[in-house]
């Protein structure tokens, strides 16, 4: 199992997990934890990397020396935005003393940390998934090319259409997640990659979880390129049209 694979302290007791699925994020990951760590939150930091090649695993076992509250668990190979999200979701549920709340976010610093709060706090008012979105009124995002926002808009609208939730972001990747809704959910998640800002939201929708969203401010990441690849815009049509036939 994944979870005996899982290094530091498992016996750690924290209200908030937060997950950072990374791929050669040594540029950005211990500056994106400090600043973590640096929240007045009761937390829990869960790092996935698969097998980085740029020594990022290294970077966050040395934090670990530094900081008590980070986990790491190391894939073999790259296998995907979306697998990575539930197997972090499996090893929260798995401890013996759970979050209540999960946040995920990108490891590229293209969300800021200082928003994990506000999506708690709003949580916290009767919601099971909150969504950081760029889109609903006071979001924008910064330094993205017509083309790269185009398509977004683009994913976003048919997301709309075929999911129906009353929201503006399918696509974000920060947001916070209840403990209730992801038990409720895990079974039922199969995505790969990038399709699982879409299934969770699917899922949340038909199992009639409340899901909110706050507007935030979405920097194109700071430092690396983009890891957006033409497979993942694939699994991202398939999903779609899956969903489609199956209503």
């Amino acid at each position: 199992m994944s979870f005996q694979r899982v290094e530091g302290n498992l016996e750690l007791n924290a209200e908030v997990g937060v997950l950072l699925p990374t791929y050669c994020e040594a540029q950005n990951i211990e500056k994106l934890i400090n600043e973590i760590e640096s929240l007045d939150l009761d937390v829990i930091i869960l790092v996935i990397d698969d097998s980085s090649s740029d020594g990022t695993a290294e970077i966050v076992r040395a934090l670990q020396k530094r900081y008590n509250n980070i986990l790491l668990l190391t894939r073999p190979v790259k296998m995907g935005l979306g697998t990575a999200i539930t197997e972090g979701f499996k090893i929260f549920m798995s401890l013996p003393n759970p979050p209540k709340y999960v946040v995920t976010m990108d490891a590229d610093y293209s969300h800021n940390p200082r928003d994990i709060p506000r999506l708690i706090s709003n949580l916290k008012q009767g919601r099971s998934l909150v969504i950081g979105s760029r889109y609903c009124k006071g979001g924008c995002i910064v330094n993205w090319s017509l083309l790269r926002f185009s398509i977004s808009k683009i994913a976003n609208l048919i997301a709309a259409l075929v999911i129906g939730a009353k929201i503006s972001d399918y696509t974000s990747g920060l947001r916070c997640y209840s403990m209730g809704l992801i038990r409720s959910i895990i079974k039922d998640l199969h995505s790969q990659t990038y399709e699982i800002q879409i299934e969770t939201i699917r899922q949340a929708r038909i199992k009639k979880f409340q899901i909110g969203e706050i507007p935030i401010t979405f920097i194109n990441r700071k430092k690396g390129k983009s890891k957006l690849t033409i497979n993942e815009v694939k699994q991202f049509s398939s999903y779609i049209f899956k969903t489609i036939f199956k209503k």
